[in-house]
């Protein structure tokens, strides 16, 4: 075999083996260090020593040196820890509730909270499996005893859990500026229109379903409304301090004044303060946080390493050359060139999730960019959008088995399923409309930043 056909096994023995179910660090690792071992293969060893003088495993060492010096790296953890913090400070509760009767007039009134409240959670948490788990567990059977149809209501859930990775201040944003080595500055401002449009896309479409079909969700009861001055009050203690500290960091980073990294840091410590706002800042729930926060960063560190490990035997064998080559040679045009990545995205997102996806797929198709003449920022707003559906796609779905997984017996998988569809078709409209008016993503970054020059 030619060392391109080794890189394509290569290639399709990582899918398969995802697919198994093998943890996908650890077999990025495994096999970025055995395909590297035939990859920079020279002489036959003589010794015991000799099997270890190859040179898969300098790369290593410098791919695990790289990962742990990475600055844009460093926003991870802090912006982890406070996700974590800010769920355990009892306000998400209040903030639905309070949205909830704040929006009681509105068709599928319970619905639209629950999506005013991921997307605000989300933005201040970032963490898909956190949010759609506290949600499941507090909107969920909130809408179940109202009259909720159960897919509805579980589709409303897992959609807007996975805002998360969307909105910024998003983990996933900073993933991909260490990966394109771009602006995470730039790639933030870029993703806030698309992510409010997709957030208000949701909120329109069950508002307009409701209406259609009011037996989705029936309207609350009257006797059930608290006066007005409760709602009003409850609105300014549990949205009003989130909102100012999520405006605090986005605003803090898209104004120049702080770096991501710095900027999360000022998040941790909000989200400490408003524990303690809250009153419920324990050693118990901040050890809590720390732990899953250092869970969290080892397995995105432990990704990062094993990935560009991967990646760069990839490339020596003439992996990616093979592709871009096969991809220049058909002649495409911009806009096929983005419908066929996006499509092949998409497929991908079917077995495989967002952090593999994001990873070992994307890099191959950055440095055709140039060639077809596409804003790099603009891309990976499409690909932003287009990993919402690796959440809601079966098989895979993440966001679906997060909810199962909290609801257990009161629903079934399949019904979380259906209720999943539409919003698959709204992730792709919205990206329809963003290749339609290109400035939803690039008009802020270029107004805060100036246009941006190759």
């Amino acid at each position: 075999m030619t060392d391109p056909q080794v890189a394509i096994l290569m290639l399709c023995m990582f899918i398969v083996l995802v697919l198994l179910g093998f943890p996908i660090a650890f077999t990025l690792l495994a096999m970025g260090v055995g395909f590297g071992y035939y990859a920079y293969y020279t002489d036959v060893p003589h010794t015991f020593a000799d099997l270890f003088s190859n040179n898969i495993f300098y790369l290593l060492n410098q791919n695990t040196y790289s990962v742990m010096e990475n600055d844009t790296l460093v926003a991870i953890p802090l912006f982890l820890f406070m996700g974590y913090v800010v769920e355990r400070a009892n306000i998400v509760d209040r903030l639905f509730f309070s949205l909830y009767m704040a929006a009681r007039n509105l068709p599928g009134a319970l619905a639209v909270a629950a999506l005013l409240t991921c997307a605000v959670f989300s933005t201040a948490s970032g963490i898909v499996g956190a949010v759609v788990t506290l949600m499941g567990l507090l909107a969920y059977p909130a809408m179940a005893n109202a009259g909720y149809q159960r897919s509805f209501a579980a589709g409303v859930i897992c959609a807007g859990g996975t805002l998360g990775i969307l909105i910024p201040p998003s983990i996933m944003l900073i993933v991909y500026a260490a990966i394109g080595n771009l602006s995470p500055l730039r790639l933030y401002a870029a993703a806030v229109f698309p992510g409010l449009l997709l957030a208000g896309l949701y909120i329109v479409y069950v508002i307009v379903r409701v209406l259609i079909n009011p037996s989705l969700a029936p309207k609350p009861r009257d006797e059930d409304v608290p006066p007005k001055r409760q709602i009003y009050l409850d609105l300014l203690i549990s949205f009003v301090p989130l909102t100012v500290l999520i405006a605090l960091v986005l605003g803090s980073i898209l104004g120049g004044l702080a770096t991501p990294a710095e900027a999360a840091a000022m998040g941790a410590l909000g989200g400490l303060v408003l524990a303690a706002f809250y009153r419920s800042l324990t050693w118990d729930k901040v050890k809590q946080s720390v732990f899953l926060t250092a869970k969290a960063t080892a397995m995105v560190c432990w990704l990062f390493v094993g990935s560009w490990t991967f990646a760069s035997v990839f490339s020596f064998l003439g992996g990616h050359d093979i592709i871009k080559d096969w991809v220049e040679h058909m002649q495409l045009e911009p806009w096929q060139f983005l419908v066929l990545a996006q499509l092949i995205i998409f497929l991908l997102g079917w077995p495989l999730e967002w952090s593999e996806i994001l990873i070992i797929f994307v890099p191959i198709f950055l440095p055709m960019l140039d060639h077809f003449g596409v804003n790099p920022y603009f891309f990976a707003m499409l690909v932003a959008l287009n990993l919402q559906t690796s959440f809601l796609t079966p098989p895979m779905a993440m966001s679906a088995y997060y909810l199962k997984g909290v609801l257990k017996k009161q629903i079934e998988l399949i019904e979380i399923f259906r209720g999943l569809m539409p919003y698959l078709a709204i992730v792709i409209f919205c990206m329809v409309l963003m290749y339609q008016f290109p400035g939803i993503a690039l008009w802020l970054p270029d107004f805060l930043f100036g246009v941006y020059v190759p």
